[in-house]
């Protein structure tokens, strides 16, 4: 006769890392395929700014999820200081390196630069960039 089997837990999933306070994802109008390799930084304007940027390139599915900082200082850290100070409003700027993207004298725009409000004390907000050597829109995201 078999002896029935014990059961053991599964190991625990690693946590899912924590999604930062603003994200962002470029499109590409002439392939319809998402913009990979861009550089993009994110500077705090008001208050107290400006910040050091915070910077990132673009994935494969051209996304930033994640911004790398100077000495390992993250969005969510700053999110969390400023939430206490001037009600919460903030000004930030993201830069889009689109003249490395697309090639000398292949775009109108060398830099795309989108300015925006944010609402320190919650919410995500997403900047998607729908981007074409001589043209471009931006909206908030979910």
């Amino acid at each position: 006769m078999n002896e029935p089997t014990p059961l053991t837990a599964a190991p625990a999933a690693p946590a899912a890392p924590t999604r930062e306070p603003i994200t962002c994802h470029v499109l590409d109008l002439t392939t319809g395929r998402p913009a990979t390799s861009i550089a993009v930084s994110l500077t705090l304007l008001r208050p107290f700014g400006p910040s050091a940027p915070l910077t990132a390139v673009t994935s494969s599915d051209g996304r930033v999820n994640q911004w790398n900082g100077e000495a390992g200082s993250s969005l969510s850290e700053i999110f969390a200081n400023l939430s206490e100070h001037d009600n919460g409003q903030m000004v930030w700027s993201l830069k889009f390196d689109t003249g490395a993207y697309f090639g000398k004298n292949q775009t109108l725009f060398p830099e795309v630069e989108v300015r925006f409000f944010v609402d320190a004390k919650g919410g995500h907000y997403h900047i998607p960039l729908l981007l074409g050597p001589w043209s471009y829109t931006t909206y908030r995201g979910s």
